[in-house]
């Protein structure tokens, strides 16, 4: 019975240790993503930005548009 109690706590003991090694792996592979997203919103909004100042359309509107040759 004492063997079979020190076993138990023996098993017990490993799972906790590989629950603890594989939230850490977890804590940190949300860090990172946290990280990479953090990223990517920084270059979305470089991006929009950039576009917000780009000119609407590089097409010229029919007023700005030379008529054809035939008028």
């Amino acid at each position: 019975m004492h063997n079979e109690l020190v076993q138990d706590i023996e098993l017990l003991q490993t799972k906790v240790a590989f629950q603890e090694d594989t939230i850490e792996k977890l804590s940190q592979a949300l860090v990172d993503q946290q990280k990479q997203l953090h990223a990517l919103q920084f270059q979305m909004k470089h991006v929009i930005d950039r576009l917000k100042q780009q000119p609407v359309s590089n097409i010229a509107s029919e007023s700005e548009e030379t008529p054809p040759p035939h008028y």
